[in-house]
């Protein structure tokens, strides 16, 4: 109607398309009646109509059937189009049918769900690839992230594992941390926590929280946005922090640059009940409990190499062993709460037993008794002789070539017979004892020593 109006008045075609937004061609077309307003010329079927009935009970049966692989079906079945025109079939027809498990919590309304001061914090291990090689700990650190649901304040510790020991100690720094113990622990279903076949608390961790005074609360399967705050938190430190540690960062270091990161947020701005406030100052309101006197008593036990020095790593220190044990695997185990440090070896004996120097101090523990007794084994095994020369020439002797002619099958010469009968003390003559007293007369037997010494020379 507009295009026909500018027409009547004398607008050109070009200025009717600029004012319209449409192409010319568009234009001339309503102006000469070739196209009608809500009517569609019927274009020719494309090359997927005539398989559209087969895309459709295919991803029926498999809503999630990669394209790719339906190409490959369709291209049997005769079907010369390309992958893209395919794609666009599906998303135009409504091919691909919804499940409902996959996208549960995709698009849809979410409810906001409020969190007391100091009712609940929230606790999940954060994988980060690609560590330090000096770290020792493979292709992943473990970070276990502990965040306050109220405040939002969040506190990391790294671990060598997440096994049931390292996560009771990375719980117990966390918390003191964080400045306390909340009511309430919220957990994914982590197998150290629960059985996530039944989806209740193991009898091994219940004893964890009753020790700290806390209960336990476990996120529904595959509901982690359960645990938003600490699934938020998680994403910070590995693009705030992590990203950030250099090859050639310790342990400890990398641990203090952390608490400095989570320092630094808890001056976020935050507004409650319109006012506005900081994590910070959220946090120190959240009311929590004071965390127990020493951590759950679990044992800790890592496993090491010694040393050639006798001497095994833990924690950014060393500690001794008796020598005699380079290569070895050794097991180091230390219950939480306790400064004592045993080291055991395979078969379950105790070979050393330390006071366990702080983490990351760079400490070499020693026991006496170890330290002397290394010093005689290298002063026992020292050796003043002058190495060998490297450049000299040693060829074969004659009792290698002569074996070697055995081998060959060559027949043995005089000087091969000779160097055999040198080198092998079996092959000398021995005289028969019996054949030389039958020989003797008997009356050279009785005769003097002096007249009897010609008679005893060598028989052959």
């Amino acid at each position: 109607m507009e295009v026909h109006a500018l027409r009547e008045r004398g607008w050109s075609i070009s200025a009717i398309a600029r004012h319209v937004g449409h192409d010319r061609k568009t234009v001339r077309a309503y102006l000469e009646g070739r196209r009608v307003p809500e009517q569609r010329v019927r274009r020719e079927p494309t090359v997927a109509e005539p398989f559209l009935e087969y895309c459709r009970l295919r991803l029926a049966e498999d809503p999630h059937l990669w394209a790719s692989t339906l190409l490959d079906e369709l291209a049997k079945l005769g079907f010369t189009g390309s992958y893209p025109s395919l794609t666009a079939a599906i998303r135009a027809h409504g091919l691909r049918p919804h499940c409902e498990p996959c996208s549960a919590s995709r698009g849809r309304d979410a409810a906001l769900i409020t969190h007391p001061a100091g009712e609940e914090t929230q606790w999940d291990w954060l994988e980060l690839p690609n560590p330090p090689s000096s770290w020792g700990v493979g292709a992943n650190a473990h970070l276990l992230v502990g965040s306050l649901a109220h405040s939002g304040r969040w506190r990391a510790v790294l671990a060598e594992s997440e096994d049931f020991p390292h996560l009771v100690e990375a719980l117990d720094r966390v918390t003191r941390k964080l400045g306390g113990v909340s009511r309430r622990w919220r957990f994914d279903r982590m197998a150290t926590v629960c059985s996530p076949a039944t989806n209740t608390v193991s009898a091994a961790f219940a004893h964890v929280a009753k020790h700290y005074g806390v209960g336990v609360d476990l996120c529904p399967p595959r509901h982690g946005n359960r645990k938003g705050v600490v699934e938020k938190a998680n994403h910070t430190a590995a693009q705030r922090w992590w990203r950030t540690v250099g090859d050639d960062t310790t342990v400890a270091a990398a641990e203090t640059s952390l608490d400095e990161l989570c320092d630094r947020l808890d001056g976020r701005a935050r507004r409650r009940d319109g006012e506005r406030t900081t994590v910070g100052a959220l946090a120190a309101g959240e009311g929590l409990r004071a965390a127990p006197t020493a951590a759950y008593p679990a044992e800790l036990t890592v496993v090491r190499t010694v040393s050639a020095q006798a001497l095994v790593a833990f924690r950014g220190n060393r500690y001794s062993v008796p020598p005699g044990m380079p290569g070895a695997q050794v097991m180091l185990r230390r219950r939480l709460g306790a400064d004592e440090l045993r080291i055991v070896t395979a078969a379950g004996a105790t070979v050393a037993v330390h006071h366990a120097a702080p983490d990351g101090a760079g400490a070499v523990v020693r026991d006496q008794g170890h330290v002397r007794a290394l010093e005689a084994r290298v002063l026992q095994a020292f050796s003043d002789a002058r190495p060998c020369r490297a450049k000299t020439r040693r060829p074969a002797g004659e009792a290698s070539r002569a074996e070697a002619a055995r081998l060959r099958g060559a027949p043995a010469t005089a000087a091969t017979a000779s160097a055999r009968s040198s080198t092998s003390s079996a092959q000398r003559v021995v005289v028969d004892m019996a054949t030389y007293a039958a020989l003797v007369p008997a009356a050279a037997r009785a005769t003097s020593s002096s007249a009897s010494a010609p008679v005893g020379g060598e028989v052959r």
